[in-house]
């Protein structure tokens, strides 16, 4: 890869991982659906009507629509609200590689190697650490709620593999426009009506920037810069770089949010991200890129910053 190219893949990582700082921000200001069907309804619009018709069927795009960003968006928010740090967030989020590799295996019949079941073995083994590091120093339930979300990731990278679209931006714009109105519907019925009215009228720039961030920077630009390294390098080149998130994500959450990181967290994090990165090699001869649909999604989340970073002790920290 060229070194602009590597800056710009450094680049979409760092925006994916300070999203999480952003989602935390955002909370803040919005119920979790409500925000969630927001950074959906803003990544839609006006970008529908710019990209083109849909490239693939329409029971992909809603399929997917539904799975990744009604469920998984949904439970992340929701468990982000529920205190789950920011920086533990984008480091649970990557045990999607493994759910991926075994709804994969079920569905399509993708047997993994010894070297990539070794490293789902070792990501997991992460997860078990970040558990009990959770379940000292926060709420466990929200621990869960954000791995079943990493687990509905995975299954969303099945189906967008399944659907192939050739226009990776496309294809996430598209998939944007479904889950929106089923997050509101949600919203109002769990959070209320008057909860989702007075997040509306309380609406300041703050807010406003969150939103702005979670749909264009991370949904808009994050997915057309990563679909457009992935037509001009093979996925195995570009994908390691989705290890990166992380880094950013608990640094960023340190740094703006004040979290702290336990020596248990840092265990837990060399483990998954080591544990991933070794499911992701793939030791077999290299074969021609089939493209950017191949690629698993690193965002996490979706999903999803002001676009003036506020003062670290303008930012609310959530216990």
């Amino acid at each position: 890869m060229r070194p602009a190219h590597i800056a710009l893949a450094v680049l979409v990582a760092a925006v994916w991982g300070v999203n999480f700082t952003v989602i935390e921000i955002g909370l803040d200001h919005f119920p979790p659906l409500l925000f969630s069907a927001l950074r959906f309804l803003a990544a839609a619009l006006p970008a529908v009507f710019f990209v083109g018709r849909p490239k693939v069927a329409w029971k992909w795009i809603i399929a997917v629509g539904l799975v990744l960003g009604v469920a998984k968006f949904g439970l992340l928010f929701v468990a982000m609200d529920a205190g789950m740090p920011a920086g533990l967030s984008s480091l649970v989020l990557q045990i999607q590689a493994v759910f991926t590799a075994v709804i994969a295996f079920a569905v399509l019949g993708e047997r993994p190697s010894g070297t990539r079941a070794l490293g789902m073995a070792v990501a997991l083994a992460g997860i078990g650490v970040a558990a009990v590091d959770e379940g000292t120093s926060g709420p466990l339930g929200a621990f869960a709620l954000c791995v079943a979300a990493a687990a509905c990731w995975g299954a969303s990278n099945v189906l967008t593999r399944k659907a192939a679209p050739p226009d990776a931006l496309n294809f996430m714009v598209w998939v944007s426009t479904v889950p929106v109105l089923p997050l509101l519907a949600l919203s109002l019925l769990t959070e209320g009506p008057a909860r989702d009215y007075d997040a509306l009228r309380a609406l300041d720039r703050q807010g406003a920037g969150t939103v702005v961030y979670v749909a264009w920077v991370t949904t808009v630009f994050g997915f057309g810069a990563w679909g457009w390294l992935l037509r001009r390098h093979p996925a195995s080149t570009v994908a390691p770089f989705s290890l990166l998130v992380p880094v950013f994500g608990m640094s960023s959450a340190a740094l703006f949010l004040g979290e702290g990181v336990s020596g248990l967290r840092w265990c837990a994090a060399a483990l998954l991200v080591g544990g991933v990165g070794l499911a992701s090699v793939n030791l077999r001869r290299a074969t021609p890129d089939p493209g950017p649909s191949s690629a698993v999604d690193p965002e996490a989340g979706p999903a999803v910053h002001p676009l003036d970073a506020p003062a670290p002790e303008t930012v609310r920290v959530r216990s």
